[in-house]
């Protein structure tokens, strides 16, 4: 690898105006790619298998107008008061413009909404009082019918008695005008009597079909007394629920969207912004969630910038050259146009967050920046001991450059790793940040040599070219330096540094223990991590979405901000009016848990089978309440009666995908913790420097989760970190974190520890050759950690509260990884070691390939050869040997 990368930089360097026009191309391909393939970046992360997920591909089959994605415009009275109807009647334009955006299912008007509301609950009182007005008709024919059967009782009392003083007058006499008369009397009487009875029967038959009428206009009546308690109770329920606010003076406008929440196009986004911004109403004032706003991030803003500046100041310090200063920045910048333009690109055809490209640009300008100054550093130290600018170039192509590409290939590893996890954003996530870090390497092992042969002697200052001038060719020797970029040994002209001498074994003790006593104490918060996704209530206070969230909560309540909603199947083939039953039975136990403010039934399947419900919380998505409130209701199914229930919506996905994160993050770590060994291994040949090293990392992992647990979850110090709104951790922040902080941890050990091994193995004994390890590649080691801190700390005041977290906890972890742990821990360790420090068994020795990532093999392969001085460019040393080794 490094006599091959000793041909590229030679190559590179020959032809530079090539290379650089044909990287410039690349550049401009993409940029190119990126305008007519770029897509839409999701503002929120899902991952398929949760259990909300699940309930979102069922709800998109079963009730689509559930499963559409939704966004939230926020309207409020500049004056705080009420609205007018001049506004009312133009924010009712408004929605009917929105409603005829291409991509728009439905746009819920929030006066048409309260006025549906106050109607239903004004039928339902009216038909509470025609109930009632009924049971009192009711009541008064059920009076009449008990008076009807008394007055036919006392008829029929009446005729019974008659029929009994005929019976006790006897038979009449028999024979004469008398007996014959007194017959046709009784018969009269008797015909009499049964005509009464008629009467009477028929009287009897009324009253019994009167009765029946009352019992079925009874039954009806409770039927429609119950279908309207049933309503009643849905009312009751749902009362929270508003879209327009008590004292009138706020309104929220739903617009419900064709496709779901990933796949909403950006085009769609931009229109429904334009009808507001197109059409504004007088007095009245316009925010938007974030499923509106949300698009292609802000990849350099000011924090950035400054980051990039004050990383250029490290390297002027260092390089003593704006030159020399500006081309690692500027190899950085073309690397990191590439890749985040390149990931842009493909947003068109994946599913992306808009965090995966910003996450691209840190990784890009932070590693693109160091691996460039190795290169460069390498390429200086020689020239000031006297080779010249082509020999110098390859050769610190083939050294330094072989260290890079070797760290490269250990964060590439890490980033890669994370599609291990099986969460689709966390492996492109990785995918993009692997394919930054390779352009990185590519452009630091091409285009940095090409650009130092254009600059030629120019990347020394000018008194560095001076002294070099001055310099006598008999006396100006050159050696080789280690991939670290440490200083070759300097010329006779340049002070002669003092021998090494080993820490003394208390000191080495007191460090390590202080070391391991700051990170354990700084990571102690992490014990309290909790995760989630930002909400409207991390933005800055200064933004639409924060606005548009605040007024939720103070006029609604923060629970709005986070509905939940809640699935529910319903047993057998339910009618209507069983539907409603079933509604109100699911509806009144979810009603009854702690921290619910408000259920609503909001539809149900063609076949009546399915009913979703809208579950108003009591505080905001990303509260422990909340979270605690999805898991109870899980535990609830199924519910009396047999009815299963399953929670979705946008905070039960945040819970699930941090829940999934968490779960993923030990097997992760454990990956990494174990390819950490196996390439420690294969680098030092030794057994005990992987394991300080791997335990090292582990160190700076938990204090910088603890540091952000204390800043943006506790709220420490939140004025200086701009955190506006403390909460949980952004759930994805720990296993990207292991990624990186791994990759770059193991970049700072490469370039640390492999000084002490190439003094070691040159026969210094083993303190004395921790001592030259740290001497020799402190220097750039230091300059590269400032430069890191300062990258990723540009981002701590992005304007993305999501990259926020991000770039507080690299820049942290970084800054504790290289000063604390590879700086100060492991040198102690490996003091307190000794010769057991490089102990590796003889099996494994042989087993293991020499990598020779010092690249002293290719030092030996090409010796340093003097050069005559030209007539008009400094002297050139005399030939020497290029490294005694």
């Amino acid at each position: 690898m490094a006599e091959l990368l000793l041909r590229l930089g030679s190559w590179s360097a020959r032809r530079a105006r090539t290379v650089v026009a044909a990287w410039l191309v690349v550049l401009a391909l993409v940029g190119g790619a990126y305008a007519l393939l770029g897509g839409t970046l999701a503002s929120s992360v899902s991952i398929p298998g949760t259990p909300t997920a699940e309930v979102t591909d069922r709800l998109a089959t079963e009730l689509p107008a559930a499963a559409g994605g939704t966004a939230g415009v926020v309207l409020t009275t500049a004056s705080g008061e009420e609205f007018t109807a001049e506004q009312r009647e133009g924010i009712t334009r408004l929605a009917e413009g929105v409603a005829d955006v291409d991509g728009i299912e439905t746009v819920v008007d929030p006066f048409a909404t309260e006025a549906q509301r106050a109607e239903q609950a004004a039928q339902l009182e009216s038909g509470r009082a025609q109930i009632e007005q009924g049971r009192a008709e009711l009541a008064q024919g059920r009076a009449e019918l008990e008076q009807g059967r008394t007055e036919l009782a006392q008829g029929q009392a009446q005729l019974d008695a008659a029929r009994a003083q005929l019976a006790a007058a006897g038979a009449p006499a028999q024979g004469g005008f008398a007996g014959e008369a007194q017959q046709a009397a009784l018969e009269a009487q008797l015909a009499a009597l049964d005509a009464e009875q008629a009467a009477l029967d028929a009287g009897t038959t009324v009253i019994e079909a009167g009765a029946a009428e009352l019992e079925a206009g009874e039954a009806e009546l409770e039927t429609q007394n119950e279908q309207l308690r049933l309503g009643e109770a849905l009312l009751d329920m749902a009362a929270e629920i508003r879209t327009v606010s008590q004292d009138g003076s706020a309104a929220v406008l739903t617009v419900v969207f064709t496709a779901s929440q990933f796949e909403i196009e950006q085009e769609t986004r931009d229109a429904v912004v334009e009808v507001f911004e197109s059409g504004p109403v007088d007095g009245v004032e316009v925010d938007y969630s974030a499923e509106l706003t949300s698009g292609v991030p802000e990849l350099l803003g000011v924090g950035e910038v400054v980051g990039v500046v004050v990383a250029g100041v490290v390297l002027v310090v260092m390089l003593g050259t704006l030159v020399g200063a500006g081309l690692p920045i500027l190899a950085a910048l073309v690397g990191v146009g590439i890749g985040a333009l390149g990931a842009l690109s493909l947003s068109g055809v994946v599913e992306m967050s808009s965090v995966t490209p910003m996450l691209g640009v840190m990784l890009g300008l932070a590693v693109g920046i160091d691996y460039s100054l190795f290169i460069v550093n390498r390429h200086r130290r020689q020239l000031k001991a006297g080779y010249d600018v082509e020999e110098s170039i390859g050769l610190a192509n083939g050294t330094s450059g072989n260290a890079v590409v070797f760290a490269g290939m250990t964060v590439l590893i890490a980033l890669l790793a994370l599609n291990i996890t099986g969460i689709p954003f966390l492996g492109l996530m990785g995918t993009v940040g692997a394919m930054c870090v390779a352009i990185a390497v590519l452009l630091a092992v091409t285009f940095t040599p090409a650009l130092l042969s254009l600059l030629g002697l120019r990347v020394l200052s000018r008194r560095e070219r001076a002294r070099l001038g001055s310099a006598a060719p008999s006396t100006a020797g050159a050696t080789g330096s280690s991939t670290t970029g440490a200083p070759a040994p300097a010329t006779p002209a340049l002070a002669t540094p003092a021998p090494a001498r080993p820490m003394s074994t208390p000191g080495a003790v007191l460090r390590a223990v202080l070391a391991v006593a700051a990170l354990v104490v700084v990571a102690i918060p992490a014990l309290e991590l909790r995760l989630g996704l930002p909400d409207g209530s991390s933005e800055p206070h200064d933004s639409t979405q924060y606005r548009a969230y605040a007024t939720v909560a103070e006029k609604f309540g923060a629970g709005q901000a986070g509905t939940l909603v809640v699935v529910a199947d319903l047993p057998g083939s339910p009618t209507e009016e069983e539907v409603l039953a079933y509604q109100v039975q699911v509806g009144e136990q979810l009603f009854a848990q702690d921290d619910v403010v408000a259920v609503a039934a909001v539809g149900t399947s063609e076949d009546r089978t399915v009913a979703a419900f809208q579950v108003v919380p009591a505080e905001g998505p990303t509260t422990e309440s909340t979270e605690e409130l999805v898991h109870t209701l899980r535990t609830l199914s199924p519910l009396e009666g047999d009815i299963s229930i399953a929670v979705a919506g946008q905070a039960s996905g945040n819970i699930d995908i941090s829940d999934k994160l968490a779960g993923a993050l030990p097997t992760y770590l454990a990956v990494v913790v174990g390819l950490s060994m196996l390439i420690l291994v294969l680098v030092f040949r030794s057994v005990f420097v992987p394991v300080i090293a791997t335990l090292g990392f582990i160190l700076s992992f938990f204090a910088a989760l603890g540091g952000v647990v204390a800043i943006y979850q506790w709220g420490w110090l939140r004025a200086v970190f701009g955190v506006e709104t403390p909460g949980p951790v952004l759930n994805f922040l720990p296993t990207i974190l292991v990624g990186i902080l791994f990759g770059l941890a193991m970049d700072y050990m490469l370039f640390l520890g492999s000084g002490m091994r190439e003094a070691y193995a040159h026969g210094a004994p083993a303190r004395v050759a921790v001592v030259e390890g740290v001497r020799a590649g402190r220097a750039v080691v230091t300059a590269a950690a400032i430069i890191m801190v300062s990258v990723f700390g540009g981002f701590v005041f992005s304007h993305s509260a999501m990259i926020r977290p991000i770039g507080f906890s690299l820049a942290f972890g970084v800054l504790v990884d290289a000063f604390v742990v590879r700086m100060t821990l492991v040198p102690a360790l490996m003091h307190l070691a000794g010769d057991k420090a490089w102990w590796l068994p003889g099996w494994l020795d042989r087993l293991l390939p020499d990598v020779d990532v010092e690249g002293s093999a290719l030092e030996r392969r090409h010796p340093h050869v003097a050069h005559a001085p030209e007539p008009e460019s400094a002297p050139a040393p005399a030939s020497g040997p290029a490294d005694p080794r």
